[in-house]
């Protein structure tokens, strides 16, 4: 049996990817690799100067199995005329250095330089969002790309498993995906290991994700709410004060679920609670005054938790936060399943201070931690509107303990 010419297009047709990588040989140092994900590129291993090489041809179906031989015919021939096929004819030192990089493009795959990126970026990011980006990449990048050479991955590589994402009606995920993609290979770039970036300006064929809107109570229906949470018997005391919590303060959930009380200064005639730029969504620290309503509640808690730790713990573990679904879950069981976010919270509130035209725009826009203006703008007014803000959540919780009445 001839050692070479071993393959046939039908056998590579047949050929079904595994968990793993593996070769399909033809002979004469030629093979075909075929990845988990189907991809099947032709390479070439041969010696030069002493040192094992591999060249790479393409991929199949777009170069043949005819193709691929008469491309290893062609590198033969330069090999025996001295010249390497990866690079041609260059100065020995320039030679040397380039066949390297060129070695070190084919054995750098993508998982390698995705894990590089992931661990250099997340010292700037939360700790939730560094998992979530890692999460993204194991369960729907890793499984097509991990083991492929990250400088083979081609743009139509990228755009199908976007397609895939697209196609299952995950739209969020597939922007996400795509711009987690751009600055990996964009990084790569940079330190050489990939010749573009495959993942870049595809926005544009791609669904563009809605933004996600938080159902909301209108304030009509907010007293028969806050009646219920009174008269509820079924929760747990302390997820009724976190409610109600909520409701006066109106910050962002993860916000709620991770004050700590030594976050909190009570013991003065302008109690404020300070929200550490680490637990808020926009990186930015936030003052929050607090009404005499909700130091009342505060105080009530102090009988389930404190003087250290979370202000709302979980009752069954006091060391960890309250779950993020707990409050969700309350609401859902008052009968508002589908009808009510926690987070539709901040729009009631939201939407009653800017109707009752008695606070500023920015005042409102300040307790809700949104960024208002530009970055150059934003840069120049550190307005806290403190003072306002005060009277503001006053007023607020005066309003809602008026719809209980």
């Amino acid at each position: 049996m001839s050692l070479t010419n071993k393959l046939t297009e039908l056998s590579i047709k047949k050929a079904k990817p595994k968990e793993k990588q593996y070769k399909l040989t033809d002979g004469a140092g030629m093979y075909l690799r075929v990845y988990p994900n189907g991809s099947k590129y032709w390479q070439l291993k041969y010696r030069f100067e002493g040192k094992q090489k591999t060249l790479s041809f393409g991929v199949w179906p777009e170069v043949t199995l005819t193709q691929a031989r008469d491309k290893r015919v062609e590198a033969k021939k330069k090999i025996k005329t001295g010249i390497d096929p990866i690079k041609g004819k260059f100065t020995q030192a320039k030679h040397e250095n380039e066949s390297g990089r060129e070695e070190q493009r084919n054995s750098t795959t993508f998982k390698i330089i995705a894990e590089e990126w992931h661990k250099r970026q997340s010292p700037q990011w939360t700790e939730k969002h560094t998992q979530d980006v890692l999460n993204s990449l194991k369960y729907h990048v890793y499984p097509d790309f991990a083991e492929i050479p990250i400088s083979e991955i081609s743009k139509q590589d990228v755009i199908k498993k976007l397609r895939d994402l697209e196609s299952e009606g995950k739209f969020e995920t597939c922007y996400r995906v795509r711009q987690r993609l751009e600055a990996i290979f964009e990084y790569a770039m940079i330190g050489e290991y990939c010749i573009g970036n495959p993942a870049n300006n595809l926005q544009k064929i791609f669904t563009k994700p809605q933004p996600k809107n938080h159902a909301s109570l209108p304030i009509s229906e907010l007293p028969v709410f806050l009646k219920k949470i009174v008269d509820d018997s079924g929760a747990f005391p302390t997820t009724k004060l976190a409610m109600m919590f909520m409701i006066h303060v109106f910050v962002r959930t993860n916000s709620l679920r991770q004050a700590m009380w030594n976050d909190f200064n009570l013991e003065c005639d302008e109690p404020l609670w300070i929200v550490p730029d680490y637990d808020m969504k926009n990186g930015i620290e936030l003052h929050v005054p607090l009404s005499s309503q909700s130091v009342k509640i505060l105080e009530d808690m102090k009988l389930f938790s404190g003087p250290d730790g979370f202000v709302f713990p979980q009752v069954r573990n006091p060391q960890k936060a309250m779950s993020e679904n707990t409050l969700l879950y309350f609401s859902n069981r008052l009968g508002y399943a589908g009808r009510n976010t926690v987070h539709g919270f901040r729009t009631v509130a939201s939407t009653s201070l800017h109707n009752s035209e008695r606070w500023k725009h920015e005042v409102v826009e300040k307790q809700m931690s949104h960024l208002v203006g530009t970055k150059v703008s934003r840069a120049y007014n550190k307005a806290e509107h403190l003072n306002k803000r005060r009277e503001m959540l006053q007023w607020w919780s005066n309003y809602v303990d008026s719809l209980l009445v």
